[in-house]
């Protein structure tokens, strides 16, 4: 991770200060499993346009559920319209497409079956998206709310998705777009390899095929449109973005990770703006991890040229954006110890005593909200605006390394507007096939 800047030391009577801040205006926080209670602690951010909510790991279960508890408030009492997470767009599509009760999507996969499956492919995903099938099925069609991915690695599922849909409105189409695309094939599988070909004098970029397939689908709007609606072709124009958008990505992955990160970020932020678009009085809901969500700009990813979903939000909507963090100490997450490799549930390591969830363990409470967005909370953004350490644990975890492989630089009361804690969690419980026996509810999955 190498977001660490400079050391520091705190003084132990500073330490003890912002601890007894914490303690006494943390707001103690109903169990998860008590979703009306827990959600309606969140309210007080129902005036926003876009709720970004966190999480310190893509494994923990306890995360899972507090989004969504807080989702279904901000769904039912204060009519946000739509959820969109840190996945795939195709993945995502066949949740929508299940939850909104439509038919599913053509395709031979099911949904959240590349690694890291157990990310979004858990109980805790399921729960929550038959949850929203419930909600859904006595609201008007125009006004069921989606559950959308922001994400950019789909190059593969995305080009078949545009495909599927040339081939059915416009064959002439579809053969064009299969020759540009053309230029792809032998990388689509693993597209990693395409960009390290690029790089070194092996392969020609595709970039302009791929735009000129996306500028003939944009210029050809109106002729879609009247052939099936609007649904289709939105989600293969979004497929279309998606295609030209991944190549680039993984152009320059090679080239630094500052470059990737943003243009990843950016894909997000843009595909975000674009649901908003779509839809009058559209509000949403952002799963992501905390690291996309709280403001780069206030941690060491942006002291080092970084930027993500969250800035971008806060810029774009001001205080319109709620930006949520979302932390823990120790327990067990869903995570494997290198890309590729197979799920296991680790023990999370006690939190370092120089950073910003130390604070939060020492308080002694063990569940409970921080929200500093208010007047009148300067005790508790002093508190936390000191450089501190803080954890970001991805679906890789490594405790051997932690500190240079988990922790970086933040200040917190600038990276976020609020913060959740809890003290002990416990892994996501991934989806089996056992799961599915009899539940034809959980299709999407691929159960």
């Amino acid at each position: 991770m190498a977001w660490l800047r400079w050391q520091h030391s705190e003084s132990e009577t500073a330490i003890r200060e912002a601890v007894a801040t914490l303690r006494d205006q943390g707001e103690p926080l109903p169990p998860v499993f008590e979703a009306e209670d827990f959600g309606a602690m969140f309210d007080r951010f129902a005036d926003a346009r876009v709720v970004l909510l966190g999480e310190a790991t893509h494994g923990t279960s306890e995360f899972y559920r507090a989004r969504a508890a807080i989702t279904r408030r901000l769904i039912e009492e204060h009519g946000f319209t739509i959820v969109a997470v840190e996945a795939d767009w195709p993945d995502a599509a066949r949740i929508d497409a299940y939850v909104r009760h439509k038919s599913i999507p053509p395709g031979e996969d099911a949904a959240f079956e590349r690694f890291p499956t157990w990310m979004w492919r858990n109980e805790e995903v399921a729960d929550f998206a038959n949850w929203l099938r419930a909600y859904n099925k006595d609201c008007p069609t125009a006004h069921r709310v989606e559950f959308r991915g922001l994400d950019i690695y789909s190059l593969n599922a995305s080009v078949r998705a545009v495909l599927d849909y040339l081939d059915k409105v416009d064959p002439e189409a579809a053969e064009e777009a299969r020759a540009r695309f053309g230029c792809l094939s032998p990388w689509q599988s693993d597209p990693a390899r395409y960009g390290k070909a690029v790089l070194t004098g092996q392969k020609r970029p595709c970039d302009r095929a791929l735009l000129a397939q996306l500028q003939d689908m944009l210029d050809r709007r109106l002729d879609f449109l009247a052939v099936d609606g609007s649904d289709e072709f939105l989600d293969a124009l979004q497929n279309a973005k998606i295609v030209h958008a991944a190549e680039h990505y993984y152009r320059i992955m090679y080239e630094g990770a500052t470059e990737s990160w943003n243009l990843r970020d950016r894909h997000m932020f843009e595909t975000l703006e674009s649901l908003l678009a779509r839809r009058e009085e559209a509000k949403a809901v952002v799963w992501a991890h905390n690291s996309h969500i709280g403001n780069a700009s206030a941690t060491a990813m942006g002291w080092q040229g970084e930027f993500n979903i969250g800035g971008l939000c806060r810029t774009s909507y001001r205080d319109k954006a709620v930006l949520i963090g979302f932390g823990t100490d120790r327990g067990t997450v869903a995570a494997a110890s290198g890309w590729d490799a197979p799920m296991e549930i680790k023990d999370v390591l006690p939190a370092r005593p120089d950073s910003h969830e130390r604070l939060f363990r020492d308080t002694g409470l063990s569940r409970f909200l921080t929200d500093w967005r208010e007047n009148g909370q300067s005790d508790l953004v002093e508190a936390l605006s000191r450089p501190r350490l803080e954890r970001a644990i991805g679906v890789i975890y490594r405790p051997e390394s932690e500190l240079y492989s988990h922790y970086f630089e933040a200040i917190l009361a600038e990276q976020f507007d609020a913060f959740v804690w809890f003290d002990k969690t416990k892994a996501v419980t991934p989806l089996s096939h056992a799961h599915g026996v009899g539940q034809p509810e959980t299709y999407p999955f691929g159960l």
